[in-house]
């Protein structure tokens, strides 16, 4: 009953246009006073537990290594280096796209910031080499999926709080999918090439003495995320130290090494990232009242009883999760989606002898991929507003991406180990 309550006054408010943390906490509330589930200070006390993480502090660097990657002009120097080698291929820039993502990937977190940060610069470039508007945004667009799948992973980090499992064990699961994504997109750009419709970029005569100042600009960059990884693998810090200590090298590059910030712009910069912050934090707020009448409705054990009596094997489990969660990724924003129905379905799949990293890495991952789905797609209205292409031709052009990756997403579905190799490499 709690829970029946809890969903429809939920899905209720949604449907009025509430924003997600005030539908859950409205929900949370009504749930709490209809059914007498606890005193005057169950709520407030809820709330601030689901605040009282201290890996929480690992967001807001995140976020705010985000910002100062926007503005150090690191994507640029990587760009030139990649395209010293593919610079004389067919469809070379959009091939460059790709490689930039997975580069700046380790470093934010974040699609929006990934995309922002790479389009402002593959756009005009594109634009320029003749690419079709529409195909360009959706390259980078599809690329940008890249960067939350790949460590350090915002979404991961969410999946880590709500289910209490390791972030480092999440960090290390993405790397392998991240890569296939990345993977999957560079034949579809292969093939597209070699049938002629992308253009041949400006052939410049590529000199050996020009790769050492291009290596050298761009090494500073490469080394945030070696820094990221280096400290997941040997554990010399928790993941929010990392992020404090990649906040600091991106600022140190763009104040001392790079000089493309000045200290003028360094409070926008921090006032920015405090806000977007406090969105989350607030989120998070409602997501502890959330959780808590789901434990007292003990939804999860219904749900076990009801996957027991269908007598629903793990593979055909996650076969479904991933439908619900390709079908709830379309009209929900990720986060929303992985705080009120991850902590759900986990322990139900962890029953069934799915691990529970496998599971968590790939409900991110296919979470991801809504930010290319209409009607909500993060992803396309960014590109939107900075390529000038309709959302409609967009919505389009980005679906054989999509398709490519869904069948990523379905072969990490059914072979674990390319998910858990690495974290069991790692930490046994």
């Amino acid at each position: 009953m709690e829970t029946i309550v809890l969903f429809l006054t939920l899905f209720a408010c949604m449907g009025l246009g509430l924003s997600v943390w005030i539908s859950m906490g409205v929900a949370a509330l009504v749930t709490i006073g209809a059914l007498g589930l606890g005193d005057a200070t169950s709520l407030p006390t809820a709330m601030a537990k689901g605040i009282g993480n201290f890996e929480l502090l690992a967001i807001p660097f995140f976020i705010l290594t985000g910002e100062l990657l926007n503005r150090t002009g690191m994507t640029e120097r990587i760009l030139r280096l990649m395209m010293y080698f593919l610079g004389r291929y067919r469809g070379g820039l959009a091939y460059a796209s790709v490689g930039v993502n997975v580069a700046v990937s380790g470093v934010s977190g974040s699609a929006p910031a990934d995309a922002s940060a790479v389009s402002s610069v593959m756009l005009p470039a594109m634009k320029k080499e003749g690419y079709r508007p529409e195909f360009a945004a959706a390259v980078n667009a599809s690329a940008a999926v890249i960067g939350p799948v790949a460590p350090p992973s915002i979404p991961m980090i969410f999946v880590a709080l709500v289910t209490n499992l390791s972030v480092g064990k999440l960090f290390l699961g993405g790397v392998v999918p991240a890569l296939l994504l990345a993977g999957s997109m560079v034949l579809l750009i292969m093939w597209n090439a070699r049938r002629g419709l992308l253009p041949q970029t400006e052939r410049v005569p590529r000199r050996a003495a020009d790769l050492w100042p291009l290596t050298l600009a761009a090494l500073p960059a490469l080394g945030a995320p070696v820094l990221l990884i280096g400290g997941i693998l040997t554990g010399f810090a928790t993941i929010t130290e990392l992020s404090m200590l990649a906040a600091a090298y991106v600022l140190f590059l763009g104040l001392v090494v790079y000089r493309t910030l000045t200290p003028r712009d360094l409070l926008p910069l921090f006032r920015d990232g405090a806000v977007f912050s406090a969105t989350i934090m607030i989120l998070f707020a409602v997501v502890g009242a959330f959780s808590y009448v789901l434990t007292v409705g003990d939804l999860a054990t219904g749900l076990s009883s009801l996957v027991e009596n269908l007598n629903v094997g793990p593979v055909a489990f996650i076969l479904l999760a991933m439908l619900f969660f390709l079908i709830v990724g379309m009209p929900m924003d990720a986060v929303p989606a992985i705080l009120i129905f991850l902590p759900i379905l986990l322990p139900v799949a962890t029953e069934l002898g799915i691990d529970p990293i496998h599971f968590g890495v790939i409900v991110v991952v296919n979470l991801m991929l809504g930010l290319l789905t209409w009607p909500v797609g993060a992803l396309l209205y960014v590109l939107t507003k900075m390529s000038g292409v309709s959302f409609g031709k967009l919505s389009v052009a980005v679906l054989p991406f999509l398709a490519v990756m869904i069948a990523v997403l379905l072969l990490l579905a059914l072979v674990p180990g390319l998910v858990t190799w690495l974290p069991e490499v790692a930490f046994g």
